[in-house]
């Protein structure tokens, strides 16, 4: 291999890749964009649920339920109503995903010690948020509840109660409050770079078929490892970038923490973005037609990375089927290192499974580039 071929082809696709804004937008631009939009938009937490409150009571004992729901971060009281009518148009508008509905006999009953409910509401379109806002409700309540019967058992016995001994105390690790975009920042970027980087290469020989160069090229003392490595190292140096600009986005922009090692990260990403450039290389070989490529690529790696990589549905809940499939999708590997490294801090010795499957990758998909670009005819 000479050293100085591969620098001419480097040096020739970098020239294409400044002459062209298509080629800048595509590599810099979108990963960009979509970090925001994704980073900014897509969220699993559900805070300010919209809320609806029927009070037939108008107690004392039933403000004071009202006032928890309000004065909880997970509900947004938006208003008042007085009938079941009124309720439905809420739903059915948005203006509220869920209404609580207190009896009129509600004091009576919280009074004499009996037994009483209350009706929660929930809108079944948005099944996910209405899973989470259900069980926020009945937290409110059963701490309501709780409060209830202490003062109950105060007041008749006169003395204080006697507390269970059995004290449940829940320590949340690597992700403390909980926050989704902790969580799903990390995976963000290795779909990012799974989709941007196949993307990339997969217009790079199939624009050389199309524009008759590649006849050229061929004729010319260049091998097939040569070529295929000049064409990688410029859209290489992009991923870096996208990779160094992804982790400055993540830490001063959405303040996600960084608690394991940079070098760990750095290194392991350029595994990664072998194997994904060298996808993308594999199927411009293949296709010769940078419209079918673009499109092969994205079925490729969008679909996987974003459905089958635990980017955002987690493998274990997936059917048998789908998950023995999911082993074949590199992006889950990588997903899982990303988190492992911002998350938890864990070190090589833990990950060493999924850094092995990602060197194994890139070495499959450069040896069956060059492989297939030295069978062309």
């Amino acid at each position: 291999m000479n050293p100085g071929r591969v620098a001419a082809i480097a040096r020739k696709e970098f020239i294409h890749i400044i002459r062209d804004p298509r080629s800048m937008g595509m590599g810099i631009v979108i990963p960009m964009l979509l970090l925001f939009l994704f980073g900014y938009a897509l969220t699993l937490d559900v805070d300010r649920v919209p809320l609806i409150v029927w009070d037939q009571s108008g107690s004392p004992a039933s403000r004071e339920l009202v006032s928890r729901f309000d004065g909880s971060r997970y509900f947004s009281l938006n208003a008042h109503t007085d009938n079941y009518r009124a309720v439905e148009r809420s739903i059915d508008t948005r203006e509220a995903l869920i209404a609580l509905v207190i009896p009129a006999e509600f004091s009576r009953d919280v009074n004499a010690g009996r037994k009483t409910s209350v009706q929660v509401i929930l809108d079944g379109s948005a099944p996910n948020t209405a899973t989470f806002a259900q069980g926020y409700a009945e937290s409110v309540v059963a701490g309501y509840s709780r409060e209830i019967v202490l003062k109950q058992m105060r007041r008749f016995s006169g003395t204080e109660p006697r507390l269970s001994r059995l004290d449940m105390r829940p320590r949340v690790w690597f992700n403390t409050d909980m926050v989704s975009k902790n969580y799903i920042f990390p995976g963000l970027i290795a779909v990012i770079m799974m989709i941007i980087a196949a993307l990339l290469t997969s217009l790079t020989i199939a624009r050389e078929w199309e524009t008759g160069t590649m006849e050229q090229l061929i004729s010319t003392p260049l091998t097939g490892t040569e070529l295929i490595l000049g064409k990688l190292i410029p859209y290489f140096t992009i991923g870096i970038l996208d990779l160094i600009l992804s982790v400055l986005v993540g830490e001063f922009i959405f303040d996600i923490p960084l608690r394991g090692s940079l070098t760990l990260l750095f290194g392991l990403s350029v595994v990664f973005l072998v194997g994904a450039l060298s996808l993308g290389m594999l199927i411009s070989i293949i296709t010769r037609n940078q419209f079918v490529a673009s499109q092969v690529a994205l079925v490729v790696t969008m679909l996987p990375a974003f459905l089958l990589s635990g980017f955002i549905f987690p493998i274990d809940t997936m059917p048998g089927p789908i998950r023995v499939i999911t082993h074949i999708v590199t992006a889950r590997y990588f997903v899982a290192i990303l988190r492992g490294i911002y998350l938890k801090d864990v070190g090589l010795e833990v990950m060493a499974g999924e850094a092995a499957l990602l060197v194994v990758f890139a070495i499959i998909m450069v040896g069956l580039s060059v492989r297939l670009f030295n069978l062309t005819p």
